[in-house]
């Protein structure tokens, strides 16, 4: 007769998938693969970038697939995710067999296993076992935590246990990993970076969120106070750049800090860190109108978002904005200003004035040609702002871990048995042997320290 099938309750299931080892094994290994994924894909770069290096049907898979953000991406979220709470569940499963060997309600020990053991000492005493049973004990007593006398027919042993406790070790590993992954999750979730270009004398509170247009509002301020750079002799290339931080939060200076590459700043939650350079120019200058047909140039001072007329009152001008590396065409014209030039009864047109190409506006076929001079720069400072709220979870994670690793491997749950017989009625064979979790070879120094200890006292 077939025995009738038992119906598996749905919150068992889902435990024992939680609980599964495979279930770890299988999110690990997926994890590792991501990340190699993560590290030959590019992060965060320009979409044109990506076309180029891997066409326009690649670009659009990868782009669904969240490959160019993947440590932020929802999917990887979740990676992390399903191991916290895979590591949780395992943890659960398995602490009941922990505590049962931790606090156990009498321990056992099994005579076999010390005679089985590959770390022994022994030697013989003249004397009878029960003239040795007491010092023998009290001794074992005071060098473990745990000890119990078990008489035999011709002598007795006597069982020594310490470092249950340690179990917990692979637990406190546990734990560690289970914050590391959680700093982690919170990071990608919560954590975020931007940019801000400082110019010297200039203070400024908001940053530009990386590969965005969003600024987001800090709640200090940062002034850059001053700027130099440093060249190798005789090379010219640059050595180090160095910038002259000074944080201001509700008015007052709080911090002063002399910022250079790979030394962050660490304040409020941010890490601010020296990240690149250049130069902007200052606000004034000087417009050069060259008439076409006739060669004949003026000059006129101006300022940025300024109205300045044309010669001759044939309409006005105003540079509206400046741009360090401005693309025309696919062609980098390096630092550009943008105008807009409105002629007399004509609708406005815009006007592309390149500092290092001064002839560039020829190509307007206009009126007048146009180009600047006397432009004085100063230096600005790229700062790389970045908020990471999981950094002191993982760093406390790994202070945990090394922690768990030192129980685990350098601390061990130790037994000892110290039998003694009394062979032949003329003298009595003491043995002394010890097992400890994984076979650890510590505990032969246990054996030999207490083989010693017991040959001190009974001299």
């Amino acid at each position: 007769m077939n025995e009738p099938i038992k119906s598996v309750d749905p919150t068992d299931r889902i435990w024992n998938f939680f609980a599964s080892v495979k279930l770890s094994v299988v999110l690990l290994l997926t994890l590792a693969l991501t990340s190699i994924i993560g590290t030959l894909i590019p992060q965060h770069k320009e979409a044109a970038q990506y076309i180029q290096q891997y066409g326009e049907t690649w670009h659009r898979i990868f782009e669904i697939l969240n490959f160019y953000d993947m440590y932020g991406s929802w999917w990887f979220q979740l990676l992390l995710a399903l191991l916290i709470v895979n590591t949780i569940v395992c943890s659960i499963d398995r602490l009941s067999g922990t505590w049962k060997v931790i606090f156990p309600k009498k321990p056992v020990y099994k005579a076999d296993r010390f005679r089985n053991s590959q770390y022994r000492r022994s030697f013989s005493d003249t004397r009878k076992p029960e003239d040795l049973k007491d010092s023998i004990s009290r001794f074992m007593e005071k060098r473990f935590r745990h000890s119990r006398v078990e008489p035999l027919e011709n002598g007795f042993r006597v069982y020594g246990e310490k470092g249950r406790w340690t179990r917990i070790g692979a637990y406190i590993i546990h734990t560690s990993v289970l914050l590391l992954v959680l700093g982690m999750l919170i990071s990608s979730m919560f954590g975020y970076e931007g940019r801000m270009n400082l110019p010297v004398g200039e203070t400024d509170s908001t940053m530009t969120l990386r590969h965005s247009d969003a600024r987001v509002q800090l709640d200090f301020s940062l002034r850059c106070d001053d700027f130099s750079i440093t060249h190798y002799p005789g090379s010219g290339r640059v050595q180090e750049y160095r910038s002259e931080i000074t944080i201001i939060k509700d008015g007052e200076e709080v911090r002063n800090h002399s910022l250079i590459v790979n030394d962050p700043i660490r304040f409020g939650g941010y890490s601010i860190y020296q990240s690149t350079y250049g130069r902007i120019p200052e606000d004034t200058f000087t417009l050069v109108f060259t008439e076409a047909a006739s060669g004949l140039e003026t000059r006129r001072k101006a300022e940025k978002g300024e109205e300045v007329p044309l010669p001759g009152g044939r309409g006005q001008i105003i540079i509206q904005d400046y741009s360090n590396n401005f693309n025309f065409r696919g062609h980098n014209l390096g630092p550009t200003y943008l105008a807009m030039m409105e002629p007399a009864g004509e609708s406005p047109r815009p006007v592309i004035l390149p500092v290092e190409h001064p002839n560039f506006d020829r190509m307007r076929q206009g009126e007048f040609i146009v180009r600047l001079e006397n432009i004085d720069y100063r230096y600005f400072t790229g700062l790389q702002i970045a908020r990471d709220p999981g950094i002191p979870i993982v760093f406390s994670s790994f202070v945990i871990m090394i922690a768990g690793f030192f129980i685990t491997f350098y601390l061990a749950h130790r037994q000892v048995c110290i039998e003694t017989v009394r062979k032949n009625g003329e003298k009595t064979e003491i043995s002394i042997s010890g097992i400890a979790a994984n076979r650890r070879p510590g505990i032969n120094m246990t054996v030999k320290r207490t083989a010693e200890g017991i040959e001190r006292i009974l001299k």
